[in-house]
């Protein structure tokens, strides 16, 4: 079997293939939705190359799983959702959703409770997973835009993932400081010179 090449030269006019083959601009708002999604995934892989021994709760395992649903996701969105079926796309359902909740409810218990505004930053797991907490909730913005654009091209479900995988990120680096024993550094804003 002869081995396929990683280029295919086809992309060089500024355009790629959707799932079902219609080719479409590269600076479609489709492909930036998809491409972000992406770019999530990697720095959720980043993440997940911080984590240190200390870091032990299965919040920290799910983000390999989120790696694949993030495919499922981008798989959807890089397809016109009137072919979906006929390609029989994995997709995501309420219970992913429950299964984030259920996660952060989890962290919560075991954190002190916030009474101010945190920096991102702290052990490099957790200053990782608060820029992918920036980035899911850039996804959101963006998918809630291209939904309003494209109707039924994103189904509510994805946009309701996108809206507690940020929470998510936010605890899950709350408490990857909390196992390293750092301190959160609480926002304090610059004073006023009289």
């Amino acid at each position: 079997m002869k081995k396929a090449k990683v280029y295919t030269k086809t992309g060089d006019d500024g355009t790629t293939s959707l799932v079902g083959g219609e080719r479409v601009q590269k600076s479609n708002a489709r492909i930036h939705l998809y491409g972000d999604i992406d770019s999530l995934n990697s720095h959720v892989g980043l993440a997940l190359s911080f984590k240190s021994a200390k870091q032990q709760h299965q919040a920290f395992d799910y983000l390999g799983e989120l790696q694949s649903r993030l495919f499922d996701i981008g798989s959807n969105i890089a397809c016109l959702a009137k072919e979906r079926d006929k390609f029989q796309l994995p997709t995501i359902s309420k219970s992913d959703i429950t299964e984030l909740e259920s996660l952060i409810d989890q962290l919560e218990a075991q954190l002190p409770a916030l009474k101010n505004f945190i920096m991102p930053g702290g052990c490099l797991m957790a200053s990782q997973l608060h820029v992918c907490r920036t980035l899911a909730r850039q996804i959101e913005r963006n998918a809630v835009h291209f939904a309003a654009d494209n109707v039924d091209e994103v189904p509510e479900v994805v946009l309701q993932f996108f809206n507690r995988l940020s929470d998510y990120f936010f605890v899950v680096a709350r408490y990857a400081n909390f196992q390293e024993g750092i301190a959160e550094t609480i926002w304090q804003g610059k004073k006023s010179k009289s």
